[in-house]
């Protein structure tokens, strides 16, 4: 008869386990969403604002496409494919760039500036709302402590 071997048990969970996936999750769908409802009616999605940002705040001549897809740490064909309905709602322009014939210059224009400007006002006010739910002698701390929580988890992608 074969012999059998005691199954591994796990120690049942604490109520309420403070544990970082789920806790992170959770945290970044909820900013996710209600930002997403907040400016449903610029007709851009969280994703686009975050683009049009890049391009507002970067570089005059624009971002190369593989510099948005590292800066959003996403697919390059998924990337492609959000700067297409972008450009097909003339929120920005592709243009060939001047050092590398295969690379695409992309800026921001004007509609899409305006749409940005709205929704970065809105997203200032989501964000004041959330974070007021910490007291405010430890809001400077917890952003501080959350960005060495998110170079980690970057480390740990790298491989250190």
């Amino acid at each position: 008869m074969p012999r059998s071997h005691p199954t591994p048990t796990l120690p049942a969970p604490e109520p309420g386990p403070r544990r970082l996936p789920p806790l992170l999750r959770r945290a970044w769908y909820g900013l996710n969403q209600a930002f997403r409802r907040r400016i449903a009616h610029l007709a851009i999605t969280p994703d686009q604002f975050s683009i049009l940002r890049w391009l507002t705040e970067g570089d005059r001549r624009g971002l190369t496409q593989r510099e948005i897809t590292e800066l959003m740490a996403a697919d390059a064909n998924t990337v492609a494919a959000i700067l297409r309905r972008m450009e097909e709602a003339g929120l920005i322009s592709r243009t060939v760039h001047e050092a590398d014939r295969r690379a695409h210059r992309v800026q921001v224009k004007a509609p899409g500036r305006r749409k940005f400007i709205a929704a970065q006002q809105i997203a200032v006010e989501l964000q004041e709302d959330v974070l007021a739910a910490l007291p405010a002698p430890e809001l400077a701390r917890f952003l501080e402590q959350l960005e060495v929580v998110a170079g980690a988890c970057q480390d740990a992608v790298d491989g250190k």
